[in-house]
């Protein structure tokens, strides 16, 4: 394999596998928060206790994955010098911009304020300290806002100019400079779908985890007996302390599909304008066409989704529908894959030099299989959360006295198979937009495509021993930081929050203490 092609595995491995920590700790920080406040501003002592102990139940969750997060995240910033340096060259007066926000501003008010959450238990004002989770939250939305930002310049190029003279792009402020880069339309399209699938990731964790214990003291009550000290408070267990926070996981997911939805059919017209080779390759939509189909099945020969997207057959179609996702019009005009790609070919060249001054044959395509699987990929899998959402209802239906739990182990094994499906949607989506932006690594704008770059040419001129060898050294460090955290992630999540215990004389609940025994 030349450098090119391993120095993209290596940025896709360590990206997709970063991703895995992204959304939970963007997501389960707010949720944290809002349980967190919850358990400050409730009246009632056994409502305040059971929030109390929530908290710090995932919050200790929380901590591990921000961890790790880093770790992995840091690496991210290292591959634009190590395999990526024409890139950084290139765009780096622009890109580096957000970046530098992301990294002064949002991650130190973040890991700052996290500290100060963790070891500020009793030794802060009760609502002050409240106040430090709250920072945590924003600061990790603030994160993901920049990063969007970053990424969005590469999507679609907005304030900014090319030097003639250095060959480099630069901030130009009669755009609006830096500015325009933070309010670029496709930022504020992409940050909402973004944040609101970190959303649903920490819901359904939060559902998933809660539910196992929910099931499980249910169970464990029925055995002892409810006529029991010990049965009892199972039972007391499962409906006051792990019920309400499987219900507010899914008041969470509920949220977080509604802003799913609308901002993904935002992101999607939005895509149809700026890269329609992506959205035309994501229903391998070949030639040009009036009353456009949405594709659930399509199948085709050993080269029909690479070379010969003629050779694609769809077998399951929605009429109308991706008319209707691109412009509202279900009869529009959409064009297909191979017009688009003669269409650039005229307009951007059929050759290109590469970064070793090569003068090589262009294809404008992205890989059509990769693209129109991703993109069927990440919202499939979303339907797992659906599912939980309904079930975890149901189950836990009732109020008071007659709020009910359950013992199901169907329910109890389903939710925990849920809990890594969103998980798998958010990575989908990243995939999609990256190898649909193909073959560019900065897609030029439709109204002004002077600001552009191929991934071909934005690559380091190291030879493909160096890649290889970097890529399978972080492939085997990620791997044992992999098993670290799961296993990590695992003990917290088995072991539980304390359940209350009253004292005989006073009846009042014992104070539970922060624990993060790792």
């Amino acid at each position: 394999m030349e450098a090119l092609d391993l120095a993209r595995w290596q940025f896709g491995i360590t990206t997709v596998y970063h991703f895995i920590f992204v959304p939970l700790t963007i997501g389960l920080s707010l949720l944290v928060a809002i349980m967190h406040t919850r358990a400050v501003f409730s009246k009632d002592p056994v409502r305040k206790d059971a929030w109390t102990r929530m908290t710090k139940f995932f919050g200790s969750m929380l901590i591990v994955n921000f961890g790790i997060g880093i770790a992995t995240g840091i690496v991210q910033e290292f591959q634009f010098g190590m395999n990526w340096s024409e890139y950084a060259r290139y765009v780096g007066d622009v890109f580096g911009a957000p970046l530098a926000l992301e990294g002064l501003a949002a991650f130190f008010l973040e890991s700052v304020f996290l500290g100060l959450w963790i070891f500020g238990w009793g030794k802060m004002p009760e609502k002050i300290h409240l106040l430090t989770i709250w920072a945590v939250a924003i600061g990790t939305t603030l994160s993901a806002y920049f990063i969007i930002a970053a990424n969005s310049f590469m999507q679609h190029p907005v304030g900014a100019m090319l030097n003639p003279e250095t060959g480099r792009a630069e901030l130009d402020p009669s755009q609006g400079s830096i500015l325009a880069v933070l309010t670029n339309v496709t930022a504020l399209a992409a940050f909402p779908h973004v944040v609101s699938g970190a959303w649903l990731v920490a819901g359904a964790f939060l559902t998933g985890v809660a539910s196992w214990h929910m099931v499980t003291h249910h169970r464990r009550a029925r055995q002892l007996g409810l006529d029991t000290e010990e049965g009892q408070e199972q039972h007391l267990a499962s409906r006051d302390l792990y019920r309400p926070t499987v219900r507010f996981g899914v008041i969470a997911m509920c949220v977080s599909a509604v802003v799913l939805v609308i901002s993904g059919d935002v992101q999607a017209k939005l895509m149809f304008e700026q890269q329609p080779m992506k959205m035309a390759s994501a229903e391998a939509l070949c030639e040009t066409q009036t009353d456009v189909p949405f594709s659930i099945l399509t199948v085709g020969g050993p080269d029909a989704f690479s070379e010969d997207c003629d050779g694609v057959t769809h077998i399951i179609e929605i009429p109308y529908v991706t008319g209707i996702l691109a412009t509202n019009d279900p009869h529009a005009e959409l064009q297909g894959v191979d017009d688009l790609n003669a269409q650039y070919k005229e307009q951007f060249g059929e050759t290109a030099l590469n970064i070793h001054g090569e003068e090589v044959e262009v294809d404008y395509r992205p890989n059509l299989f990769v693209t129109y699987w991703s993109f069927r990929l990440m919202m499939g899998l979303a339907a797992f959360s659906g599912i939980l959402a309904l079930w975890a209802l149901w189950v836990t239906r009732g109020k008071g006295e007659n709020a009910r739990t359950t013992g199901s182990k169907a329910f109890q094994w389903f939710a925990v198979l849920s809990i890594p499906m969103p998980f798998f949607a958010n990575s989908a989506g990243w995939v999609f937009t990256e190898i649909g932006r193909q073959p560019w690594v900065v897609h030029p704008n439709p109204l002004d495509p002077t600001v552009r770059l191929m991934t071909m040419q934005g690559v380091s001129a190291n030879p493909g021993w160096m890649v290889l060898t970097s890529l399978v050294a972080f492939t085997l460090v990620y791997g044992v930081l992999a098993v670290i955290w799961f296993q990590m992630m695992r003990k917290a999540a088995l072991k539980g929050a304390p359940l209350p215990k009253r004292d005989e004389r006073t009846q009042e609940l014992d104070t539970p203490t922060l624990s993060f025994d790792y």
